[in-house]
């Protein structure tokens, strides 16, 4: 059976991660190798300033003192049999919409494996909720399965993976799946000042009201109105049109300035 690799950044007991496992466990041989613990927002970080420890938890399940990335990193490298046919990263209690994408590491796992040109998904459940059940990522299992068999058949284009956003409401109350482009999203006031015992002053990064750009093609309004969003992201980071705009009016020649 084709080897498929299932990681996340909320940890290896995540319940997201467990329903996402077995979903995918339909599919091929799947495994899990996970961060030990919490790793949201780590982005892209790659462990360079200590050894890692792997432990297996049981068949096909493994975890790793390092974030999403060196979780991609190491199991393709190290833990798995052969190359996986795809890599999935999820499912993530909360949105990775519009700008989220820069810091969340559930979708730096699927950037790893991009990077490796390996098929890769990150799947999230959009809520703000702290307590899930196992039920809770019944429809985001689903969905997943759906894009895990289109990746088998077809495969993605080449240097892009899909970040997916599941609305947090049954299977009943999702109305379908549109592809979107990368909203805006920006958080309002998400720095604390807070005090220690000493009356230090600290500052807590985290929370904050949420306001986005308007458009009916982005990921953001699509999960507003009950539609999963599945955004193709690429990792060419370069502005071509930037490029050739300032090809023609740019003219950067050293020579000159010295």
């Amino acid at each position: 059976m084709s080897i498929i690799l299932v990681t996340n950044d909320d940890g290896v007991y995540s319940r997201g991660l467990i329903s996402l496992f077995r979903s995918m466990q339909k599919l091929g041989d799947a495994y899990i190798i996970a961060p030990d613990r919490e790793r949201s927002a780590v982005s892209h970080a790659l462990t360079m300033h200590k050894p890692l420890k792997v432990e297996k938890l049981r068949k096909h399940i493994y975890c790793i003192n390092g974030t999403p990335t060196d979780c991609v990193a190491i199991g393709v490298n190290k833990i798995l049999p052969e190359k996986p046919v795809f890599i999935v990263s999820g499912i993530n209690k909360g949105a990775n919409l519009g700008d989220d994408v820069t810091y969340s590491g559930t979708v730096s796992a699927a950037i790893e494996a991009t990077i490796m040109n390996i098929p890769a998904f990150a799947v999230s459940l959009v809520s703000r909720r702290k307590n899930f059940s196992a039920s809770d990522f019944t429809a985001a299992s689903g969905i997943s399965l759906k894009i895990g068999e289109y990746i088998l058949k077809h495969s993605l284009p080449y240097d892009t993976f899909l970040n997916v956003n599941v609305p947090n409401v049954n299977a009943k109350g999702i109305k379908g799946i549109k592809l979107t482009r990368q909203g805006k999203r920006i958080y309002d006031d998400s720095i604390q000042e807070t005090f220690d015992p000493h009356g230090e002053k600290h500052y807590w990064i985290g929370g904050g009201q949420p306001y986005w750009e308007h458009g009916e093609d982005t990921d953001i309004q699509a999960v507003q109105d009950n539609y999963v969003s599945v955004t193709p992201i690429h990792l060419d980071l370069t502005n071509y049109d930037a490029l050739k705009f300032l090809k023609k009016r740019l003219s950067l020649n050293i020579k000159d300035e010295t």
